[in-house]
């Protein structure tokens, strides 16, 4: 299968939404295919994509989620690299610094002889700028001074504005403090007392003043914290003037930054070049998929950076059986039969039994009825007692209608076939298999691929030009072999249904 072109076939997910099966993921503890949409997306890590240090989120957080040590090009946005140039110093020698102590002593007011070293010697330090191996920018352009250690210590270019946006971040936060302070003051009276001769003292905060009485400190409320009083931003008419030469000087363009340029640094948004400074790179993060209704795993990497693997990977390409469209025999015509070849792969270590239904069996459409939209928890000990988590309670799983409609009226096969379980090692076996009996519509069949000819005829009031989709039920069995309870250990099998839609071409003229 092809990442880089549509795939003519797609499965409808649990929700309605079509994806080729690339795109989906099987939760084995539902099971269901899940979209993009029906996961919640979880942070797993912070790292950087240059140096791959590996930042906490509360580092990361307060860091505002960039890196401490590299830095981004602000013309061409790549990465800056730390070069090494020798600077010249003149150091003192030890005689003048004897003469200097004599002076400032002043015990001996004498001349002092003349010395046949010199006063200085000459000496080179080494000092580092950031450089951008793409565009020969440097920090020497901007007049950033050259720092003494490659990494660490290159200063930022705060805003103008910096202190009126700390004081709105401040006053913010105290307003914050001040609600969340109020619902828990509120949460407390509200909530059943636990012990069975309650106090009045617990209620009226009694307890708690006599207690800061005796320590010794003020008798005051910690609960009601007072906002930070700001001064309110006033709007003014009056505009600075624009130059005199602006309708006489020529335009260098190589000196005006881009509108990117300008969008890299939106606290100042430079005119021009020689005003760009290094903005500090972005982190990157890995992030965890889980499933909106049954909260398990499905997509968990590795959390060092270096690791490409993940520890947990329900692709529903790695437990769905894969439907490639092959070709069809003849041009599609409307109202005319033709057949179309699909070839089916079992991706799983057991066989599988598949069916392809026309309609929507029984068990689909009493599902269909029995979804109701109800707040989802984490386990069922959770929900036996009536705990919500805070990061689920607003997700709800919603059953969509599939839009797209076939157009095409499909033949139904005459009996269910096998599909064998995946073996790597028959790949690359030369013994060649006796002929079996086999159904009329199977063309062929190697290891855990089978190729069907399935008959189908275009809907007569189709047009030259229109699209041919063919949808059909694909009823599969799957051996699960993770329980959800602790007696039960063995693996089960369950009869799971998928909605696919092919594309199978264009009405010819």
């Amino acid at each position: 299968m092809s990442f880089m072109q549509p795939s003519p076939v797609k499965y409808a997910c649990s929700c309605g939404i079509l994806n080729p099966i690339n795109k989906l993921f099987f939760c084995r503890h539902c099971p269901k295919l899940r979209c993009g949409f029906c996961v919640s997306h979880e942070i797993e890590s912070n790292f950087c994509s240059n140096c791959l240090e590996n930042i906490p989120s509360t580092e990361a957080r307060h860091k505002k989620n960039c890196c401490a040590n590299c830095f981004d090009c602000p013309c061409c946005h790549h990465t800056l690299s730390p070069r090494a140039t020798a600077v010249p110093v003149v150091r003192k020698s030890e005689e003048s610094k004897d003469k200097d102590k004599e002076g400032e002593s002043g015990a001996d007011s004498s001349p002092a002889t003349p010395s046949t070293k010199p006063s200085a010697l000459p000496t080179t330090k080494k000092m580092y700028y950031l450089s951008c191996l793409s565009c020969r920018w440097t920090t020497r352009d901007v007049g950033i001074p050259d720092q003494g250690v490659a990494t660490g210590t290159w200063p930022d270019n705060e805003s103008l504005y910096q202190a009126r946006f700390n004081t709105l971040m401040e006053y913010y936060q105290s307003l914050v403090l001040q609600e969340k302070q109020e619902k828990q003051e509120f949460q407390r009276r509200k909530a059943p007392k636990h012990n069975k001769y309650p106090s009045l003292t617990d209620r009226t905060g009694l307890t708690v003043s006599l207690i800061r009485r005796q320590i010794g400190w003020s008798d005051k409320n910690l609960s009601k914290t007072k906002p930070v009083n700001i001064t309110p931003a006033e709007a003014s008419a009056e505009v600075d003037d624009l130059p005199a030469d602006i309708f006489t000087q020529p335009i260098n363009l190589r000196s005006i930054t881009t509108i990117s340029q300008r969008h890299s640094q939106p606290a100042d948004q430079p005119e021009a070049v020689n005003k760009l400074y290094p903005q500090r790179r972005s982190l990157w993060i890995k992030r965890s998929l889980r499933c909106r209704q049954c909260e398990h795993n499905l997509i968990k990497p590795e959390y060092h950076p270096t690791s490409i693997k993940y520890r947990i990977q329900l692709f529903a390409s790695y437990h769905v059986p894969e439907v490639v469209m092959v070709r069809c025999e003849q041009p599609l015509q409307p109202g005319q039969a033709n057949a179309i070849l699909l070839k089916f792969t079992n991706p799983t270590m057991f066989d599988m039994t598949i069916s392809l239904l026309e309609t929507a069996p029984q068990e689909v459409l009493q599902q269909a009825c029995r979804i109701k939209e109800e707040a989802v928890t984490s386990s069922p000990l959770l929900k036996a007692t009536g705990v919500t988590l805070s990061r689920q309670n607003s997700t709800r799983e919603i059953k969509r209608e599939v839009l797209d409609v076939a157009n095409a009226k499909l033949v139904p096969l005459e009996s269910p076939f096998v599909l064998s379980q995946r073996d790597d090692s028959k790949e690359f076996d030369e013994d060649v298999q006796a002929p079996s009996e086999e159904p009329k519509f199977i063309v062929w069949r190697k290891a855990n691929k089978v190729l069907l000819r399935l008959q189908f005829t275009p809907d007569a009031e189709l047009k030259p030009g229109q699209l041919v989709t063919l949808g059909f039920y694909m009823q599969y069995t799957y051996v699960n072999t993770v329980s959800n309870t602790q007696d039960k250990k063995d693996p089960t099998t369950h009869a799971l249904h998928s909605r696919i839609f092919i594309e199978s071409g264009s009405i010819g003229n």
